[in-house]
């Protein structure tokens, strides 16, 4: 993941951070097309998954479609699961010559950031597990439905020279799987009571500003918490494939410029036309909620749902229901 002195801006690189209740939104006033900013580095956005990416309307590569690159490769150690119960995932990153690789560098706040997010993009979850002196990683995750999901790992290796990586791995869970459609776009999500709402354009192969404000019973919350070393996160995952792009916002806390709220702002660039999933986390009075939306580049529309996660010490607010939000597990 990019520094957020590096992109001066959420996964915030993409990258791009995929239980509580999603519920679909209406569709309202497309999302404004305001002459574009200047572009930020962001994860997935240029072909070493950092930098600023290209402009001018060219696609850009996406990230965590691949399971090997850079001389990297990501060993899922359990491929399947069963769905509703708590299970240990592991897995492993390997370089050229096969050795579990031990050594990374911290980025917000942690050497590996693990995104899982199904199929249909309902299910949604930002992990942050523990390796073991061998180089083995593991976490405990709940996946609610059975289907197929995505799993992405975000790191920089500390060798010399290496860059910032996303690589997937398809992950099956066992059960009866009943897909859902892709929750309809609408420019504002609801969460635990707070109210989020996105504005700016989504562009495939150029950047654009994404802001989001966050209030509370109709007030700006002004005293956002940072997590992960930002006052937020985002994520996008494109509908289909499960493309990843991670993005960090503009600007960060303790720089003298960048308040705490209500906005938001991040930087991105689409790596092509589509439909996506944008997962923002953000952190307040202790606990981490996500607010999630769908966007469609060109016309550019965002989705309601609303999701809760935990922060890092608290347990996950609000009840389950149809579609299933992030769950912060640590």
């Amino acid at each position: 993941m990019n520094t957020a002195s590096r992109i001066a801006t959420y996964t915030a690189a993409l990258a791009a951070s995929f239980g509580a209740a999603y519920g679909v939104g209406t569709v309202v006033t497309p999302v404004s097309t305001d002459p574009e900013p200047a572009a930020h580095a962001e994860h997935g956005g240029a072909p070493d998954g950092g930098g600023e990416a290209p402009r001018g309307g060219h696609d850009v590569p996406a990230g965590g479609l691949q399971v090997s690159e850079g001389g990297y490769t990501l060993d899922l150690r359990t491929p399947r699961v069963p769905a509703a119960r708590t299970t240990e995932l592991r897995f492993a990153i390997r370089d050229s010559a096969g050795r579990q690789v031990t050594a990374f560098q911290r980025e917000h706040d942690k050497e590996l950031h693990l995104i899982l997010a199904s199929q249909d993009l309902t299910t949604y979850r930002h992990l942050h597990p523990t390796r073991a002196a061998d180089g083995t990683w593991s976490t405990p995750a709940n996946l609610p439905a059975a289907g197929g999901y995505r799993l992405f790992a975000d790191f920089t290796p500390a060798a010399k020279g290496a860059k910032n990586l996303t690589l997937g791995a398809d992950l099956a869970v066992a059960g009866n799987y009943r897909p859902a459609p892709v929750p309809a776009p609408s420019t504002t999500a609801t969460v635990d009571g707070y109210t989020v709402t996105l504005t700016g354009p989504l562009r495939p192969g150029t950047a654009g500003e994404l802001s989001l404000k966050v209030t509370k019973a109709g007030r700006p919350v002004t005293d956002l918490q940072p997590y992960l070393g930002a006052y937020g996160h985002l994520v996008a995952l494109r509908s289909g494939d499960l493309a990843y792009l991670h993005v960090h916002p503009n600007g960060a806390p303790g720089d003298g410029e960048t308040e705490p709220g209500p906005d938001v702002s991040f930087t991105a660039t689409a790596p092509s036309a589509g439909t996506y999933r944008l997962f923002l986390d953000f952190k307040h009075n202790g606990t981490v909620r996500t607010a999630a939306f769908t966007v469609t580049t060109g016309t550019v529309t965002a989705g309601t749902a609303p999701a809760t996660g935990d922060a890092e010490d608290t347990e996950p607010t609000g009840s389950p229901g149809k579609e299933e939000a992030d769950g912060h597990q640590h």
